[in-house]
């Protein structure tokens, strides 16, 4: 391995010196195993919260997690689940090595201890509650006694943030749920729904490419959208390989054209990626499980 010289005994060799020998050969085998030696063979997983359907969520993130293993070896495998619920689930039990979810501030995930490493570059998420432009309702109050949709119990600001809303003002719904994001904005587009609780860069995002005109009845306080945390099992070197990563991808040229182009498959808007982070980051995750009067969220 260039770089990594090993230095034979000699009659004044001390055990200092073969500690330090074995310290350096240590240091040189974390360096081979994220540069794409034999030590990375092995493949972590990266789960992604359900909320778009498989095929969009593949062709958003493929060719991100592709341009990782370019750069440091480290090979990640994308992981789906039919729904956020099972998503859920599955972060819950530790399942991913890397996950791309809100979620993981949950109280239940607790145990699983995944940590921030990124968040998005965009604009910070806020939960909406939306009616079509056309509809007659117009207000919140409209929608008592009515079908609202929402993704699923799973949603943060599709269902936790706006059901706490509609809660606190007194306003009961019949909730329908979609399965993920776009599975009830399709459902608001075909008028099974009156209104849906939402992810206000989804709904954009979807709005523009179905050309489908909506109007905000209400909205959240902001929230960074969705960050890329990592399991305490995976190695420090990994972790922060491929943060580095997907941290400067903006910044390469390879990278850059990457995420103009990944972005275009889901209608997102400049700027795009991800930049390191931390939990502090997401502190009003916790403070609203800490106080809502939400009490089915799964």
């Amino acid at each position: 391995m260039r770089g990594c010289p090993f230095y034979p005994q000699s009659p004044e060799n001390s055990i200092v010196k073969r500690q330090n020998t074995l310290l350096l050969l240590l240091s040189c085998t974390l360096v081979w195993s994220v540069s794409g030696g034999p030590a990375a063979a092995q493949i972590y997983s990266f789960g992604v919260l359900s909320q778009r359907s498989a095929v969009l969520t593949a062709q958003y993130w493929n060719p991100i997690l592709d341009y990782v293993k370019g750069k440091t070896g480290v090979e990640l495998s994308l992981k789906i689940a039919r729904t956020a619920p099972e998503s859920n689930d599955a972060t819950e039990r530790g399942e991913y090595d890397f996950v791309y979810s809100n979620t993981i501030f949950l109280p239940k995930m607790g145990q699983a201890n995944y940590q921030v490493i990124l968040r998005p570059r965009g604009e910070a998420i806020t939960g909406q509650i939306v009616a079509l432009a056309d509809s007659p309702i117009q207000n919140l109050k409209d929608l008592a006694g009515k079908e609202v949709g929402f993704p699923s119990l799973a949603a943060f600001v599709g269902y936790a943030v706006p059901m706490d809303q509609l809660l606190r003002q007194g306003i009961h719904v019949t909730p329908v749920f979609g399965g993920n994001q776009e599975g009830i904005m399709g459902q608001l587009k075909t008028g099974r729904v009156v209104a849906a609780g939402v992810n206000s860069q989804v709904m954009k995002a979807f709005s523009n490419r179905e050309d489908l005109p909506y109007r905000v009845l209400w909205e959240s306080v902001a929230y960074n959208n969705l960050p890329v945390a990592v399991h305490p099992r995976v190695p420090m070197a990994v972790a922060n390989a491929v943060k580095m990563a997907i941290d400067g991808m903006d910044d390469d040229a390879t990278g850059a054209q990457v995420l103009e182009s990944t972005a275009q498959v889901i209608g997102q808007k400049a700027p795009y990626g991800f930049q390191a982070s931390g939990p502090e980051d997401y502190s009003n995750y916790t403070e609203f499980y800490r106080n809502t009067l939400v009490t089915d969220i799964k």
